[in-house]
C-alpha cells in the first residue's frame, strides 16, 4: 500500500520523476556496484595494510567517482569521457602525456644517484629485469592485441605506472586518425591499475619470489661500502645520462629529460626551492591527479572486459618475470666477479622501477637474514636503473610501433 502511494505521487509529479530518473539509483547497474567495491578495495589495502597510500587512496576515490551512475542523456556533462565535464579536462593531462613528465621532474629532484654512479656494474641489474617488458609484450601479442595495444601493455612488466601512461597515451596519440586509437586510449585505464596495483604489491609479491630464487648464504652477502661523491661527478652523470638516453631514445625524453633535470636541481645546490618545490608540492599535486583521473577512466562499461581481466593478468606475470629476471642475473654476475666484489643477488630484485618501495623490501629482507647488513643504498642502484630503463625501453617502442 505504501509503495503504491509512493509511485502514485512519483508518476503525478513531473518534478520528482525527473529527480528520480536523474539519480545515481535509477541508473545504477551491476557493473558500477562492482567497480565502486573495488574502488574501496584499493582505499582498503592503502589504509589497512599502508600499500602505498598516495597512490591507492587517490585511485580508489577516483574509481568511485568514475563510477557514480548518471543519466547518459542529460544535458550537462560528468563522465571522465564526455566533452566539457571537469574529469575529461583534467584527464588531458594523462592523455598528453603531461602528469607522468612532471612526475619524472619530482623524482628526479628527490632521488640520489650516487649508488648508481659508484657501482655502475649495478645498472645492469635494472638492465635485466626489463625481461618483464618484453614477456608481457610477447604475452599479449599471443593473446590476440594487435602491436599497438600490445607494446601499451607490455610497460605493465616494467612496474612503472607513469612510463605505463606516457607509452599507452603517446601510442593513442599516434593513432588517432586511424580506428586503433580508442581502443589504445581505453587501455590506458586497465593498464594504469595493473601497473599501480603491483607497485603497491611490491612487499607482497617480490620477497616469496626473492626467497625462491637465492639460498640462505647468498641472502647474507655483504657488499662493500660505495665510495663517496662529489657534487660535480654527480652533475656530470646527469648531463651525461641525459644526452645518452635522448640520442638512444628520443622518444623518451620527456620523462628521462625531465628525471635528469630534476636531479640537475637537486645536486647543482643553487636550485634548492625549485628541487624543493618539484620533489614535494608538485609531485604530490600529479600524484593526486593521476590517481583520480585514472581511476575515474574506469567506468564500468569501458573496464569490464574481458581485456582488462587478460591486462591485470600479464601484469602480474611480468611483475614476476622481472623480478626473477634480476635475481637470477646477479646470480650469474656473481660468477665472474671475485670474492670481495659479490652483489647480493637479493638487490636484483629491485631492477624493476617501483622506486623506492621495491629497494626498501630487499632491504627488510636483507635485515630479516641479518640484522646488521644494510641493503638500502646498494638495492637504491637497480632500482633507480629500472626506472630509467624502462622509460629508454617505451621511447624504443614508442620508435617501433609509430
Amino acid at each position: 500500500m505504501k509503495l503504491y502511494f509512493l509511485s502514485t505521487v512519483l508518476s503525478g509529479s513531473n518534478f520528482f520523476c525527473k529527480i528520480w530518473e536523474g539519480s545515481g539509483f535509477a541508473n545504477t547497474g551491476l557493473g558500477n556496484i562492482l567497480m565502486i567495491f573495488v574502488g574501496v578495495v584499493l582505499i582498503f589495502l592503502a589504509i589497512r595494510y599502508s600499500y602505498k597510500p598516495l597512490l591507492l587512496i587517490p585511485l580508489g576515490i577516483g574509481v568511485i567517482l568514475g563510477n557514480i551512475p548518471f543519466l547518459q542523456t542529460a544535458s550537462y556533462a560528468i563522465g571522465i569521457y564526455e566533452d566539457g565535464s571537469v574529469l575529461h579536462y583534467l584527464f588531458q593531462g594523462v592523455l598528453k602525456g603531461i602528469y607522468p613528465a612532471l612526475i619524472f621532474l619530482g623524482l628526479g629532484a628527490m632521488t640520489d644517484l650516487s649508488p648508481l654512479i659508484s657501482n655502475p656494474k649495478l645498472m645492469l641489474l635494472g638492465m635485466a629485469a626489463q625481461v618483464g617488458i618484453f614477456a608481457t609484450f610477447l604475452g599479449a601479442m599471443l593473446f590476440g592485441f594487435p602491436i599497438e595495444q600490445a607494446a601499451a601493455v607490455s610497460i605493465i612488466g616494467g612496474a612503472d605506472g607513469n612510463t605505463a601512461i606516457f607509452l599507452s597515451s603517446q601510442i593513442a596519440n599516434g593513432l588517432k586518425l586511424q580506428p586503433q586509437a580508442l581502443n589504445v586510449q581505453n587501455l590506458i585505464g586497465p593498464i594504469a591499475i595493473a601497473a599501480y596495483l603491483y607497485m603497491a604489491l611490491v612487499p607482497v609479491i617480490q620477497p616469496p619470489i626473492a626467497r625462491l630464487l637465492t639460498t640462505k648464504k647468498e641472502r647474507r652477502i655483504r657488499m662493500k661500502p660505495l665510495r663517496s661523491l662529489h657534487r660535480y661527478e654527480k652533475i656530470l652523470f646527469s648531463l651525461s645520462g641525459l644526452l645518452l638516453t635522448a640520442f638512444i631514445a628520443p622518444a623518451a625524453l620527456p620523462l628521462l629529460g625531465m628525471f635528469f633535470f630534476g636531479n640537475i636541481l637537486k645536486e647543482s645546490g643553487l636550485t634548492k626551492q625549485l628541487a624543493n618545490t618539484a620533489s614535494t608540492v608538485l609531485i604530490d599535486i600529479m600524484l593526486i591527479l593521476v590517481g583520480i583521473t585514472v581511476g575515474a577512466s574506469t567506468q564500468a562499461d569501458v573496464f569490464l572486459k574481458p581485456e582488462s581481466l587478460v591486462i591485470l593478468l600479464l601484469g602480474f606475470v611480468s611483475f614476476i618475470l622481472a623480478t626473477a629476471g634480476g635475481v637470477i642475473f646477479a646470480k650469474i654476475m656473481n660468477l665472474f666477479l671475485k670474492k670481495e666484489n659479490r652483489i647480493n643477488p637479493l638487490i636484483g630484485a629491485a631492477g624493476v622501477a617501483a622506486l623506492p618501495d621495491s629497494a626498501h623490501t630487499i632491504h627488510e629482507m636483507g635485515l630479516k637474514e641479518d640484522a646488521s647488513n644494510y641493503l638500502i643504498v646498494h638495492a637504491t642502484a637497480p632500482n633507480i636503473a629500472g626506472v630509467i630503463g624502462s622509460a629508454i625501453t617505451a621511447g624504443l617502442l614508442l620508435s617501433f610501433i609509430l
